[in-house]
């Protein structure tokens, strides 16, 4: 599980790079934005996925929530 978590990390950092270069690489008068919509759009993709995994490991026992105890 720490390995999905970090390689998820990973991903999510490196299309957040994606997207500052095509933000550089084009500028304010770029022609297409595109290329950093599409870094953005799997930003986004692999944060819902790694919270997806984080929940589903979660229930199936692979993780176990700690820190403050519920109710308290």
């Amino acid at each position: 599980m720490k390995y999905l978590v970090l390689l998820a990390f990973l991903a999510i950092i490196g299309s957040l790079g994606s997207a500052l270069f095509f933000m550089m690489r084009n500028g304010p008068g770029g022609k297409s934005k595109s290329g950093m919509a599409r870094a953005l759009a799997f930003r986004v993709g692999f944060s819902v996925l790694l919270f997806i995994c984080i929940l589903v490991a979660w229930q199936l026992g692979y993780i176990e929530p700690t820190g403050i105890p519920a109710g308290k």
